[in-house]
């Protein structure tokens, strides 16, 4: 059974591929038109530096933390705790999806089911075009994949995550806004490709003395090209000319290539849409640098990955009932080795951290015991000190004026 067969098994109620084309229409969007996704390829990820970055980004979106909580679909629970499928880890699948998602803007995932169509899992897929139907007033997500398969899952099993979603209600647009500094990235490859060529040739005009016939002219040509410029030419590699040449200058083609500070702007147009930068790419950011790529690049899929993942395992009532699958970061991995010292010291004594949060905090090992809190003796509960110390009254007949100077 190939991987097709396994991720879209035919239901026992599901209808035909027959039936679903000729259901009864479109899904039609609040625009008024029918949904439709389509494959452009992904031609940005050849370029170096734009995979660079999505790389960034989903190396470190494969770090999140998968947790699942809630009593419902105990049996998928568990299996999901340890992997989304039998093919791939959290991380590999994290890194698949977020990849995806910067490519395209638009990622789906569907459910893989058993023999007994029980939800095994779920599973990244890249269709070359999905199109939302209506069957018997249920909407459907129908695939066509590059090698000529079709499928069909219900929507609400199906999570969709998008990116610049504007003009679609269900898929995100296309990289098209990043098509001008595509193309002056391919300029300066090409620009650079060619000068290398040209620095391995060497080109020469010169002037013919003493040939006043055009056939003198002809043979002379013959003749240098084959004394120098053939495969069996006895020159070693030294042009010889003869005296009747006189003047001889080389050629110098200048190739141009875009200058330091265009290369750089080019390279910021490609950071500020994808939200990276060179210390995000070379792995030398430090704690605030990663913490704000956090908040502005991680935590945003971590949410709508939860979200949408959330909603295609769980019903609205297991949903209500606080089943639901979290993608989590712990932040403060972020800090450097001597801000992670600084907080456990000041949380510890504070009993804001257990001993093991403290050595998670510096990648240690739990220890037996270390899930108690400590806080220091000297500390105080502030909500009982107006209890615990005297109230003082100020008597009716105290004369106070003895306290104020007389202007």
């Amino acid at each position: 059974m190939s991987l097709f067969e396994k991720l879209f098994r035919p239901e026992k109620n599901k209808p035909s591929d027959e039936a679903l084309a000729n259901a009864k229409g479109f899904f039609y969007e609040l625009r008024g038109y029918n949904p439709v996704f389509h494959d452009w390829r992904g031609q940005i990820y050849e370029s170096e530096l734009v995979r660079a970055a999505i790389d960034a980004r989903a190396r470190h979106i494969s770090k999140l933390k998968i947790e699942i909580h809630g009593s419902a679909r105990l049996s998928l629970k568990n299996k999901m705790l340890l992997a989304p499928n039998q093919w791939m880890t959290w991380a590999q699948f994290l890194y698949r999806v977020s990849t995806i998602l910067d490519i395209h803007n638009t990622a789906f995932i569907v459910p893989v089911v058993d023999d007994d169509l029980n939800t095994t899992g779920y599973y990244p897929v890249l269709p070359e075009r999905c199109e939302i139907i209506d069957y018997k007033g249920e909407p459907w997500l129908r695939y066509k994949f590059s090698h000529g398969d079709t499928a069909a899952v219900e929507l609400r099993k199906c999570a969709i995550l998008t990116k610049h979603q504007y003009r679609d209600d269900f898929f995100g647009e296309r990289n098209n806004a990043l098509d001008e500094t595509m193309k002056l990235i391919h300029i300066q490859n090409e620009g650079i490709e060619e000068a290398v060529k040209n620095s391995a040739t060497y080109r020469f005009y010169a002037k013919v003395n003493n040939f006043t016939k055009p056939e003198d002219l002809a043979n002379e040509r013959k003749r240098f090209s084959a004394e120098n410029l053939t495969k069996d030419a006895e020159g070693g590699g030294i042009l010889l000319f003869p005296n009747t040449y006189g003047e001889i200058h080389q050629i110098d083609q200048k190739t141009w290539t875009v200058d330091a500070d265009q290369m750089k702007l080019i390279r910021e147009n490609v950071f500020d849409y994808f939200g990276v930068n060179d210390e995000i790419l070379r792995n030398s950011a430090k704690s605030d640098l990663l913490d704000g790529f956090f908040n502005g690049a991680i935590e945003p899929f971590a949410i709508q990955f939860s979200e949408r993942m959330t909603m295609a395992i769980y019903s609205e009532r297991e949903r209500q009932a606080g089943n639901e699958l979290l993608a989590n970061a712990n932040r403060l991995q972020y800090m450097t080795a001597s801000e992670k010292v600084a907080l456990a010291q000041q949380m510890l004594d504070r009993g804001v951290m257990s001993i093991n949060e403290a050595r998670e905090l510096l990648n240690y090992e739990p220890v037996e015991g270390g899930d108690l809190r400590t806080i220091r003796g000297e500390y105080k509960d502030a909500s009982g000190i107006e209890e615990t110390e005297e109230h003082f009254e100020m008597p009716k007949d105290f004369d106070t004026s003895m306290f104020f100077a007389p202007y």
